[in-house]
């Protein structure tokens, strides 16, 4: 909105051209998160607790975690207002890519919601139920696979609809250009088509799983949001690159017209994630809830899609990786020790990652800090993969 207004007066005011620069724009898109943050905090704090919104502990969890119980929960809406209104501000809002990623975001942040609403008014720890979770996170993580699909390859909204016309008269059998390929990093020019068919499945899968993964390692104060800050962070730099026809074709990545403008969602996302560490750090005046975890998770997933980085994205989330990882294989063999053996059997002291360190004897800031540290050297690896090719 501001960029519109500031090319609407730009000739009479030379200064205002400065807002036609992504960085800029960038940079204040991340302040005004932090200071919406900052600002609005006490008081979502304030209207949680008169909402009576604590937080169910589960009471087969870590009995340190009892403590917290009633704790307000549902402060990801925090980080929704901020990256919303710090988006609207600052973004070009007739990119064809932004909006994608607000509806994926804003979306998944209304599943949280009635999730957490239903956990903290029935007092029922485990919220909405997963067939229901998973058939609305499906609905709209195939809607945008299928934008995003045709998305990639034009550079206009309305050249996106021509492309879904020309595929379906095809008889969904049209491919889609080399720029649209599963990309493996550390090699210059090895990828693979997945077709149009390939990349909804792929891009239904990177956006529904990194939505759960960061939720599942939402459990400690400050765990998910610090690293969902970084990771952005980066996402928000191959965007910028991606989105350049200069240094796209320099690193022997895809350019993807109008990406660079997903740096200012991802500087509204870290300045949204910063103001809410400030209330969430340990020990935590919130939690972020389903609403923020599935909307920040499904966020890094649409965007890691656009840019074409979905296997950099599994690398520098090696954290909602592994904490993930931890519950199918904990489920996964408790269930099959249960059948063989009749009783069930663990391989973690106790499910996802982080509870297991704690049962180890870990503070719970030990962990928190140490799996940040672990997500600082993963986002570097990750970016490296810019030059090492």
């Amino acid at each position: 909105m501001l960029l519109w207004l500031a090319q609407m007066f730009q000739d009479e005011f030379g200064p205002l051209r400065v807002f036609n620069f992504i960085t800029f724009r960038a940079v204040f898109a991340t302040i005004t998160a932090v200071l919406i943050g900052l600002i609005a905090g006490p008081a979502v704090i304030r209207k949680l607790v008169e909402m009576k919104v604590g937080q169910a502990v589960r009471t087969y969890g870590p009995q340190t975690h009892l403590k917290k119980h009633g704790t307000p929960t549902m402060g990801g809406v925090l980080i929704l207002i901020a990256i919303g209104t710090s988006t609207l501000l600052w973004a070009d809002l007739s990119n064809r890519l932004i909006w994608p990623v607000l509806v994926v975001t804003l979306g998944y942040g209304a599943i949280g919601w009635v999730d957490d609403y239903r956990k903290v008014v029935h007092q029922d720890p485990e919220g909405m139920r997963s067939g229901e979770k998973y058939f609305w996170m499906s609905l709209i993580g195939i809607a945008a696979a299928l934008y995003l699909a045709f998305s990639v390859s034009a550079a206009t909204p309305a050249k996106v609809w021509e492309l879904f016309y020309a595929w379906v008269q095809s008889g969904f059998s049209m491919d889609l250009p080399p720029k649209a390929d599963l990309i493996v990093p550390f090699f210059k020019t090895i990828s693979y088509p997945v077709g149009v068919w390939g990349f909804i499945a792929l891009t239904y899968c990177v956006i529904v799983g990194s939505s759960n993964a960061v939720n599942i390692t939402d459990g400690l104060d400050g765990l998910a949001i610090m690293p969902t800050v970084m990771v952005g962070s980066a996402l928000g730099l191959f965007a910028y690159l991606t989105g350049s026809a200069t240094y796209s074709k320099y690193l022997f990545i895809p350019h993807i017209a109008g990406a660079g403008e997903l740096l200012i969602f991802c500087g509204a996302m870290a300045g949204a994630g910063l103001a809410f560490l400030w209330f969430n750090a340990h020990p935590a005046q919130m939690f972020m809830g389903d609403v923020g975890a599935l909307a920040l998770g499904g966020a890094l997933g649409t965007i890691a899609v656009i840019v074409r980085q979905e296997i950099v994205l599994f690398i520098m989330g090696g954290i909602f990786v592994a904490e993930t990882v931890s519950v199918m294989i904990q489920v996964s063999w408790f269930k099959y020790t249960k059948k063989r053996y009749g009783t069930g059997r663990r391989v973690f002291l106790m499910a996802p990652l982080h509870h297991h360190f704690e049962q180890k004897g870990w503070k719970e800031t030990q962990v928190v800090v140490r799996f940040w540290i672990i997500t600082m050297m993963l986002v570097l690896i990750g970016l490296s993969t810019l030059k090492l090719r």
